[in-house]
C-alpha cells in the first residue's frame, strides 16, 4: 500500500511517495500552486499514477506545540483533500522538516538553485518517513 506525503506551502507542495510496502519515502515532485482546483487535480493525477491509498499532510506546529494560522490552513487543506480524493488523510507534525531538508541538501553540497528546486520534496520525504516510522512502531 503506497502512502503519499505532502509538505504544503503557500507557493508549492512537496510530494513524496512510499514504496509499495510502506517502509521508505522517496520525493517525487514539487507542485507549483495555482488554485485549489488545479492543486487537487495535480494531486489526483499523482494518486492515480502511484496507486496511493492514503495521504499524510505535514502539520506545521509552533515550536511549543501550539497550532497557528499555518496549521489551520494545513487542516483545511487536508479536509478538502479527504473529500476530493475519497482517501484517508492524516496530519503529521512537521516541525523542523524544512530545516532538516535544508541541512541534508547543504551537506550534499548542492547548489542554491538545485536546493530550492528539491527542498519541498525532501521535506515531504522527511514528513512521510517520520509517519511511516511511527506507524511501524505502533504496529499499524
Amino acid at each position: 500500500m503506497r502512502i503519499m506525503g505532502l509538505d504544503v506551502g503557500s507557493k508549492t507542495i512537496g510530494v513524496a511517495v512510499s514504496d509499495p510496502l510502506g517502509w521508505t519515502a522517496q520525493g517525487v515532485t514539487t507542485i507549483r500552486r495555482k488554485n485549489r482546483a488545479a492543486d487537487v487535480e495535480a494531486l489526483k493525477q499523482l494518486v492515480d499514477r502511484y496507486g496511493v491509498e492514503e495521504v499524510v499532510v505535514g502539520l506545521p506546529r509552533n515550536m511549543n506545540g501550539t497550532c497557528g494560522p499555518r496549521a489551520a490552513e494545513a487542516r483545511a487543506f487536508a479536509a478538502r483533500l479527504k473529500a476530493e480524493l475519497g482517501l484517508p488523510v492524516h496530519l503529521y507534525d512537521e516541525r523542523l522538516s524544512t530545516v532538516a531538508a535544508d541541512k541534508i541538501l547543504l551537506e550534499a553540497d548542492l547548489s542554491r538553485r538545485r536546493r530550492r528546486a528539491v527542498v519541498d520534496q525532501v521535506a515531504a520525504s522527511i514528513i512521510l518517513q517520520g509517519y511511516l516510522d511511527r506507524r511501524g512502531q505502533n504496529g499499524v
